[in-house]
């Protein structure tokens, strides 16, 4: 069985932080980040909860390419990005509450 991935961005209610990751369970890896399982973690500290990105891939290994690939470039490629697929930084947690 192939497992999909997706690439997320996340930032804090002042859209001031930008956190890029990846995951194979987006709702269980969103539900970590809101409740701050890892309470050392970089979306802990920063209080990076708001899901403003996201995209899915048909595998995990695409998905950690293109975190890889997004992580590399500049915070003003990420902003053209999120703009460009949500140009109010609407959060979209609603979006994936439902998925599997």
């Amino acid at each position: 069985m192939v497992r999909g991935g997706y690439v997320y961005i996340l930032t804090n209610y002042n859209n001031s932080v930008l956190y890029t990751g990846v995951t194979s369970n987006i709702k269980n890896r969103l539900f970590e980040h809101k409740n701050n399982t890892h309470p050392n973690s970089f979306t802990s500290k920063y209080n990076v909860k708001k899901l403003i990105f996201i995209q899915s891939f048909n595998t995990i290994n695409e998905a950690i390419h293109f975190e890889k690939y997004v992580k590399r470039k500049s915070r003003k490629f990420k902003i053209n990005l999120i703009d460009k697929n949500n140009p109010n930084w609407k959060g979209l947690e609603e979006l994936v509450s439902d998925w599997d």
